[in-house]
């Protein structure tokens, strides 16, 4: 039966196992419009259209606002299937629910002990009913020559009456330009020390972006750059509290480190269909050497979707503890290196002709790459991991401040 006909119409809003049957339903399609995107490096427009019109924006928005109501755990399930088809879409998706899932789970107390304002509720409640309805947002986090670090950003805010004036650039902007709102981290310019705050900026007046993005792998996600002259209301700071950004990233690390394990768990598997596809075609698999890599393969990708499902478990059932956000680091770590070694073994099984641009290994091989290098890096995650394992306060104890 084709694929197409497999997918259903109208899935149950409600139910978050629904949606990761769908993405598995999905990710063939997918996977059909990958190269396509990759050698043009276009937007993978169709797929986001899917990904709309079958609710899956909505993952992270409650059932009572329209969505699915889904946990961490069931976003990594949902990510990594989608990533086995098209790893650029998944990352786009990942950007988005990096938004609507951390104010999703973000807890109402903990908004108001930090002086959140009372309308916090409504502001977020209309955030998540527009995501339902099909809004995609992307994070404006990055910037040429700080990177992720939020401590180094450039980019400032300077209140405008009851409001705020934005102003700065910002680089690796997923989605840039097909967003209708971005997630801008900023700090306060005429703060004495460092308070860095996030907005969420709506795509239209006073945001431009530039075409800038031309990269080695993950072509599809439009991550260009973004300049900001833009003035916005009171409802654009995110939580309606300053200076949250450094304090969530420690607390709540899984939507900006665990949250692209997931999808590069998903890039891992993919490597080794289309491997497994190559070598059957090329009579390859009956060279015993090209069975072992393929062995060491499949075993490392099931143990990088067990760490991956694992950290994921404990981010949905005991979010913020330190063993939890150790799972976190671990998480990001295993599957960004997993996904690397994994493409380049089973590449060099695959010879030569796997290396022509257009054929899946290739892209997969430059996709995979990505993982250890997008932040946190492997380097990053390794040392927070042992400095931890020493009984060090990662947070505290790094020479560089990791936010």
């Amino acid at each position: 039966m084709p694929v197409s006909e497999t997918v259903p119409d109208a899935p149950a809003p409600a139910d978050p196992a629904a949606a990761h049957t769908l993405a598995c339903l999905l990710a063939p399609r997918l996977a059909e419009r990958a190269s396509e995107h990759d050698l043009s490096g276009s937007f993978p427009t169709a797929d986001i259209e899917e990904l709309r019109a079958h609710g899956l924006l909505g993952l992270m928005t409650p059932v009572r606002l329209g969505g699915r109501g889904a946990s961490f755990a069931d976003y990594a399930a949902v990510a990594a299937e989608l990533a086995a088809g098209a790893g650029s879409t998944a990352l786009i998706f990942n950007m988005h629910a990096s938004v609507t899932g951390a104010l999703a789970h973000t807890p109402e107390e903990m908004v108001r002990r930090l002086g959140g304002p009372e309308d916090f509720p409504a502001m977020r409640d209309r955030v998540l009913s527009d995501a339902a309805d099909g809004a995609l947002y992307s994070v404006a986090m990055s910037e040429r020559g700080a990177g992720s670090r939020l401590s180094h950003i450039t980019t400032c805010y300077r209140r405008v009456g009851a409001g705020f004036h934005i102003t700065g650039s910002k680089a690796f902007v997923s989605g840039a330009g097909h967003a209708d709102a971005y997630l801008v981290a900023a700090k306060d310019a005429d703060a004495t020390e460092p308070k860095v705050s996030y907005f969420l900026v709506p795509g239209q007046r006073g945001v431009q972006v530039e075409p800038t993005w031309d990269s080695m792998g993950m072509r599809a996600t439009g991550s260009h750059d973004l300049h900001l002259d833009a003035e916005v209301g009171p409802e654009a700071l995110l939580g309606g509290v300053e200076g949250l950004s450094v304090l969530m990233a420690q607390v709540m690390p899984q939507w900006l480190v665990a949250s692209y394990a997931a999808v590069y768990a998903g890039v891992a598997r993919s490597a080794v269909r289309e491997g497994a596809a190559h070598l059957r075609a090329r009579e390859l698999h009956t060279l015993p050497a090209v069975r072992a890599r393929m062995g060491r393969a499949d075993a490392a990708v099931a143990e990088a979707d067990l760490v991956v499902a694992e950290a994921a478990r404990r981010v949905a059932e005991e979010p913020g503890t330190t063993e939890t956000n150790r799972w976190v680091w671990r998480a990001k770590l295993v599957a960004g290196d997993t996904a690397a070694e994994v493409a380049s073994s089973i590449l060099e099984a695959a010879g030569t002709s796997a290396t022509r641009r257009g054929h899946p290994l290739e892209r997969i091989y430059r996709d995979a790459r990505c993982g250890a290098l997008q932040p946190a890096t492997s380097d990053v995650c390794a040392d927070w991991l042992g400095i931890a394992a020493l009984d060090g306060d990662p947070e505290q104890d790094a020479q560089v401040p990791r936010w």
